[in-house]
């Protein structure tokens, strides 16, 4: 099995199987006009409520269409006293965090102390030595192409032998991201630098942010809360400096898979595991504001934007510089995120212009049982999940011409490792 797969995100192995959603035959007539569909807030509700009702705890999700807003929760925070779920709460976010550290990055390219195409050795001689120092670029990390493996085995190494020891074991493990940056260059490569398809790297974004630390002279997570939340106008988002999280926030069960039965509470977990490649917390509020912030040039010039949205295919997806590209025929192109770190599954997309979003997080993971090849088997929270994305992003379907194997195809989120 590998471990891309075992530690898929949120929508790895959630919404591959939304077809039984978009099974309804296509509407006589052509699709509606995009800025004549407002928020449906009972159907958004509905489609929410069937997230909770098909087997998730608790679930809660953020839709914008322009001014407009509608944010709901369903289901519980904590199993063992019946607390709610409120819209309000705080999560860890995972790999979307790649987006806030691809932002950091691309300031600093902005000012002249990174050039993209320059090799990642001029700056981390000491980190990345010799021939790989030379042959990978900054492009290269950001948008998956280094040819660098994934770190997640070495840190969590009982995985490899189909075990959960580690995952408890560490919970209160500090690891450096130097460390950690050791562990993926001693992993197998996943290719030549540079080239196509590229394979998703968390040790990537792990280098992304010592090298945002070596050309600022700050810590990582003071650079990226002063330049890219606070200047987003983000109100609950931070790094954490420890293993607990500040606010309300739900607790965090992760199934493994059914390895952990019942599901075990990893709400405390020291994050220093993936450090700037996901450990940021936030709302879903937060994210819609923080993808509107940046897809309006509020956090970097057009140019930059450019750059971060020229994609690459990466594990099946169109991956740019920290943000990816969601086709949806008929209904438009979506940028955005997604992330999973053990107990938590969050998505954000937004349209090019910012006025259509959604920002949905989840507080079980891996629910699924596996099949003979290892792969998670469809459940029908996969549905109902698939049911709200498409319902927040895509009001007009079945109308929108959006078909099971174009969504399918789109949504291969399962190589992607948190």
């Amino acid at each position: 099995m590998r471990i891309a797969r075992l530690l898929g995100t949120v929508l790895g192995t959630t919404l591959l199987t939304t077809t039984a959603v978009l099974t309804a035959p296509a509407q006589a007539g052509p699709a509606a006009p995009r800025d004549a569909v407002s928020l449906d807030r009972p159907a958004l509700r509905d489609s929410l409520d069937a997230v909770h009702e098909a087997g998730m705890y608790g679930v809660f999700s953020s839709v914008r269409d322009g001014g407009e807003k509608w944010t709901g929760a369903s289901g519980v925070a904590d199993v063992a006293t019946g607390r709610p779920v409120t819209p309000d709460m705080r999560q860890r976010v995972g790999s979307i965090s790649k987006t806030f550290t691809a932002v950091g990055v691309m300031q600093q390219v902005e000012r002249g102390r990174i050039r993209l195409d320059a090799p990642v050795g001029d700056y981390l001689p000491e980190l990345i030595p010799g021939q790989r120092g030379r042959e990978i670029t900054v492009r290269m990390l950001l948008n998956h192409t280094s040819g660098i493996g994934d770190h997640i085995l070495s840190a969590f190494p009982s995985l490899a032998q189909g075990s959960t020891d580690s995952l408890e074991k560490e919970r209160f493990r500090s690891i450096r991201p130097a460390e950690l940056v050791r562990m993926g260059l001693a992993a197998p490569a996943t290719g030549r630098p540079g080239s196509v398809p590229g394979s998703y790297s968390n040790t990537n974004y792990v280098i992304a942010g010592l090298l945002l630390e070596k050309v600022t002279g700050q810590k990582a997570g003071a650079y990226l809360t002063r330049h890219v939340i606070d200047r987003a106008g983000l109100r609950h988002t931070y790094l954490p400096r420890t293993a607990y999280i500040k606010g309300p926030h739900p607790r965090m069960y992760e199934s493994w898979f059914g390895l952990f039965d019942p599901p075990r509470d990893f709400s405390v977990y020291d994050m220093s595991w993936v450090s700037t490649a996901g450990s940021v917390v936030s709302t879903t509020d937060d994210l819609n504001r923080f993808y509107r912030a940046l897809l309006g040039g509020k956090l970097v010039g057009k140019a930059s934007l450019g750059e971060m949205t020229r994609t690459v295919p990466v594990s099946g997806l169109d991956y740019g510089l920290g943000i990816y590209s969601l086709e949806l025929p008929g209904c438009g192109r979506f940028w955005g995120h997604d992330g999973a770190v053990f107990g938590a599954g969050t998505i954000a997309l937004s349209s090019r212009d910012g006025k259509r979003q959604v920002a949905l997080a989840q507080n079980l993971m891996k629910y699924q049982e596996l099949d003979e090849n290892g792969r998670p088997k469809a459940h029908p929270i996969d549905e109902a999940i698939g049911a709200h994305v498409v319902r927040a992003l895509c009001p007009e379907s079945p109308a929108s011409g959006i078909t099971p194997s174009r969504l399918t195809e789109s949504l291969r989120f399962d190589q992607l490792s948190h």
